[in-house]
């Protein structure tokens, strides 16, 4: 491995401590209960797209035809495939409890209780995170008596004679046989998944200690600082609990790569082709997303006192906020359906090649956007009044958000530029044509629901007041910005995770002209990925807490 390959995960590692410590950083303020919250939800979402084994599904197994793809099967493969997800998990969550604030009181509190694992650990999901691991050493145990072979390399078929038919048909000259991948022993194999296994539950409990040794946090009381070290605890429970399941499914797929003729011979079931590990790993991770993570009781409470009518359903709220509080569950339902009709397109957009994923992602934000448009026109049309004047809030769009937004759109321009470059050593055609055409297409809708917010017509108020046709204004801004944002995270996460194989050249691997993925490129572009999922579904109040405050507050749910 290269050594400037090592600056990667070191500059990973110092962007998410940064994004960490603001995101629990609240001005004049500090932590408080709401951003300590956040600050746990995202090292669960980062912690868990870093996890990902994506490069490791065929670790073992040595493809008989390189130039269809490649599978980790060397060492130096091997250990970069399973040691990156697991260590980068491990370290998220480390992070996350180093990036809390520390103690700016004069006095500070001290508790002379010692604090123990125990005493914050969920049972119910620290015993079933244990059964996952017994389960996942089981299938790794039952490989280890698996041989190896080698593959079968790509040999043209036999040739009929010339002007003779085959089976009745026309003669094509030979195809040529794809080749059957091989496998190393294995016993070699369950040692690298053994040993990360190891690695993850010494991990594990490492963090668990730390945890559990963390300094309280002033700004709470008890119960919120014992409750929030139970939350963290089960955010990394979870996280671990789908990697070992992982380990599991990767041990199934390589059971399942037997010589021609074979049936498989290791924990894969024969009823029906159907991999007993791999249904495990999927078995472990739904139960992991649906497992509740808990709430500070602070929060909760709050919560339950806010709790009233939507502003959607207040027949007292002005017309305008109802209908732009609908507007909000209209875009999320037009993402949905959109994604789901993209499931059955599948082999179309594969086809499709670099036009295929970037242009479905750009479908999905035109309609966001055009949604957003399509809903100021009807503010317009049967709330608007042409004598009653626009108000333009001071600030439109937060500098939160708007740093979010130029940080996501110089993130897209940098993956296409080192893309690009790595595809040209490559001397592949490159997709950053494909993906600046249909970036310009967003942008176009981008920039027409922007117009169409700043001209709609004045909502006037009723008793003469105002204010509440500047935060609808500001209410649609952010929900563009918001999606271009995302737009361009996902983006670039996706040209990440679909063009790693470029990346080798720019750090001079001697393998670097051979299409390799690499994994740390994916586990970046998966997390890109994750944090643009959460700023889109995410109410953009309650991200940056700086919305701008209308007139009537109960304009401020609009802005979910």
């Amino acid at each position: 491995m290269p050594p400037l390959a090592l600056l990667a995960p070191l500059g990973g590692a110092v962007v998410v401590y940064l994004f960490l410590r603001w995101v629990v950083w609240a001005p004049r303020v500090g932590a408080s209960a709401a951003t300590v919250s956040q600050h746990a939800l995202w090292v669960g979402i980062i912690g868990w797209m870093a996890s990902s084994l994506q490069g490791a599904v065929r670790a073992g197994q040595i493809p008989g035809n390189p130039v269809l793809g490649s599978a980790p099967s060397a060492a130096p493969d091997l250990l970069q495939a399973l040691g990156w997800p697991v260590l980068a998990a491990l370290a998220v969550h480390a992070i996350g409890q180093l990036s809390y604030p520390a103690p700016k009181q004069a006095r500070r509190h001290a508790e002379l209780a010692v604090r123990r694992i125990r005493d914050f650990l969920p049972r119910g999901l620290a015993w079933t995170t244990a059964g996952v691991f017994v389960v996942s050493l089981l299938f790794i145990v039952q490989i280890s008596a698996l041989p190896g072979f080698d593959p079968v390399l790509p040999e043209p078929q036999p040739t009929p004679a010339v002007g003779g038919p085959v089976n009745g048909g026309p003669v094509y000259g030979g195809p040529v046989n794809g080749g059957h991948a091989g496998r190393i022993p294995g016993a070699e194999l369950a040692a690298w998944l053994g040993g990360a296994l190891l690695v993850l539950a010494a991990g594990t409990w490492l963090v668990l200690w730390l945890i559990a040794r963390r300094r309280h946090l002033e700004t709470l009381d008890g119960a919120d600082n014992r409750a929030l070290r139970t939350i963290a605890m089960n955010r990394l429970l979870r996280t671990v609990s789908t990697i070992a399941a992982g380990l599991a499914a990767v041990a199934g797929n390589f059971a399942l790569a037997t010589p021609p003729g074979l049936r498989p011979d290791g924990p894969g079931l024969p009823i029906a082709g159907l991999n007993l590990p791999v249904l495990f790993n999927f078995i472990v991770l739904l139960a992991m997303l649906c497992w509740p993570a808990g709430e500070l009781p602070s929060l909760a409470a709050a919560k339950a006192a806010e709790r009233g009518t939507p502003l959607s359903h207040d027949p007292t709220a002005h017309p305008a906020a109802r209908l732009s509080a609908s507007i909000g569950v209209g875009l999320g339902v037009v993402a949905a359906v959109s994604l789901l009709g993209g499931l059955f397109l599948i082999r179309a957009l594969t086809v499709a090649g670099a036009w295929g994923l970037p242009g479905m992602l750009a479908f999905v934000a035109v309609l966001l956007l055009l949604a957003i448009a399509a809903g100021e026109l009807v503010i317009r049309a049967n709330y608007g009044r042409a004598d009653s004047p626009r108000e333009w809030p001071v600030q439109p769009v937060s500098r939160g958000l708007l740093s979010t937004a130029i940080v996501a759109a110089f993130l897209l321009a940098s993956v296409l530029v080192i893309t690009s470059g790595g595809q040209n050593a490559l001397h592949e055609a490159p997709v950053w044509p494909a993906v600046a055409l249909v970036t310009a297409a967003v942008l176009a809708a981008g920039g027409a629901a922007l117009l169409a917010a700043r001209f709609r017509r004045g909502v006037p108020e009723a008793g003469g007041g105002h204010g509440l046709d500047g935060a609808l204004r500001a209410i649609s801004v952010y929900r563009i910005v918001r999606t271009l944002a995302a737009y361009c995270l996902f983006q670039a996460g996706l040209v990440l995770m679909t063009t790693s194989h470029a990346l080798p050249p720019l750090f001079r691997d001697p393998r670097s002209f051979v299409p390799e993925d690499a994994p740390a490129a994916i586990a970046a572009g998966a997390v890109l990925a994750a944090v643009a999922v959460a700023i889109a579904v995410t109410p953009v109040r309650r991200f940056f807490r700086d919305l701008p405050s209308p007139a009537d507050n109960r304009t401020e749910d609009a802005s979910r």
